[in-house]
This record gives structure tokens, C-alpha cells and sequence, in this order.
């Protein structure tokens, strides 16, 4: 519970930091996806956090194994000559909806065009900052991986979707969807902040704090070997 205290705590700070809105009314959905700095692909190692505020005004905070990268067999095998979506960071303000992934299964599905940068190398390495922006409808859904259990590979699971590892944490955060619908609509924001971010974040406060003691006790630095994605 104190690990996502402090986390929320930073995410609140990247939020402000760039401008996005931060949600606070009771049981309305924070959805941020938090992308690893590895540029490996086809490997779960991003998180998706979801928050919201209770009736008594604290806090409820959820932390989701996920991918906001597309899979090696898709940068391997784009569908479009361009190369493979890979979302931008940024704030996709009302941009999901509840609605059928694939015409498959309930999920959250996009409504309103994001940006993304297109992976045009054909290899197995993500390409963040070479690639060609583009922005619209490319289908870039919130949903899962395997029907059942918790999936080890991305493979084809994600060709620039943002996809849930376990399929348990994935009808969980449905859940939370439904009561959000049910409450302010059927919209959805979707965040994504690049662990990069976080770190200037970090050492921002590092900068500004009065000691590095004082920002250890703040705990707004990150120790050797822990592992914060």
C-alpha cells in the first residue's frame, strides 16, 4: 500500500507536470500506461495503473503487468507499408469507449483518433524516435492477451494496442470500466507516460528538495537494483 502511495503520488506530479487532467471525482477512472525504457520488444514489461478516488475521499490504486508496445511478429510483419503503430506518449482525453474488441469480447476500444509513431525498420528493436507520427482511428485498443491464465510472449497479441498480460487483472479493470460507465458515460481517457518521464520527475525533485536526505526521505529517489516497472 505505501509503494502505491508514493507511486500515486508521483504519477499525480507527471500529470501536472505536462497538463493532463487528473480525475478525482468518486469512482472516475485514472488510466495510465506506464512504458519501461527497454526497447526490446515482444516482452510484458510495462504496467497500466488505475486509480480513483473513493466516496471517503482516499484513494484506490491498482497496478496491471501489461504492454503498450507491439509484439515481434507484427514490427516484423506490419500491416500497413508505413510500419507498425506505436502510441505516443500523451493524454487521450474521452478517446475510449466499453465496446467489442474485434467484434470478439468486451474491452476498451478507441473512439477518437491518438497519435502514434510508425516502426518502419521491419526488426525486432522498438523505434520511438525515427519512426513517422501519425495521427488517427488505427484501432489502438485497451483489451487482453489470452483467453485464460497470464500470457509470457506478446507475439500477435499487440499490433500497437495496449494489452492486459493476465486475463484476471483484465476483467478486474473491466469491472472498474462498468462502474465508471454506469456513473459518468461510456468515455474514457487513456494516459501514456514514458519511464523517462518518471525519472525527470524524480530528478526535479532531487534538484529542488534541500538536502538529497530530505529527497531520500521523500522517497523521491530511485535506490540501485529496485526495480520500479
Amino acid at each position: 500500500k505505501f509503494k502505491n502511495q508514493r507511486m500515486l503520488s508521483r504519477i499525480k506530479e507527471i500529470l501536472k507536470e505536462y497538463g493532463f487532467v487528473l480525475y478525482t471525482r468518486p469512482y472516475e477512472l485514472n488510466i495510465v500506461g506506464l512504458r519501461s525504457k527497454s526497447v526490446k520488444s515482444n516482452a510484458f514489461d510495462d504496467e497500466i495503473h488505475v486509480f480513483y478516488k473513493k466516496p471517503d475521499g482516499k484513494w484506490e490504486y491498482h497496478i496491471y503487468p501489461a504492454t503498450t508496445d507491439p509484439g515481434t511478429f507484427w514490427l516484423n510483419n506490419p500491416s500497413f507499408p508505413q510500419g507498425t503503430a506505436i502510441l505516443a506518449q500523451g493524454q487521450n482525453v474521452d478517446a475510449y469507449a466499453i465496446g467489442k474488441h474485434r467484434g470478439m469480447y468486451e474491452a476498451l476500444v478507441q473512439q477518437k483518433p491518438v497519435t502514434v509513431i510508425r516502426d518502419y525498420d521491419r526488426d525486432a528493436i522498438l523505434d520511438f524516435k525515427n519512426g513517422t507520427r501519425q495521427t488517427g482511428n488505427f484501432g489502438i485498443n485497451i483489451h487482453r492477451a489470452s483467453v485464460s491464465g497470464t500470457t509470457k510472449s506478446i507475439d500477435r497479441y499487440s499490433a500497437g494496442c495496449q494489452v492486459f498480460k493476465n486475463v484476471d487483472d483484465f476483467l478486474a479493470f473491466m469491472e472498474l470500466c462498468r462502474q465508471h460507465a454506469k456513473l459518468y458515460g461510456n468515455k474514457f481517457s487513456y494516459t501514456l507516460i514514458d519511464f523517462r518521464s518518471l525519472r525527470r520527475i524524480t530528478l526535479k525533485r532531487v534538484i529542488t528538495a534541500t538536502t538529497i536526505f530530505a529527497a531520500i526521505a521523500l522517497g523521491w529517489v530511485f535506490k540501485p537494483n529496485v526495480k520500479i516497472l
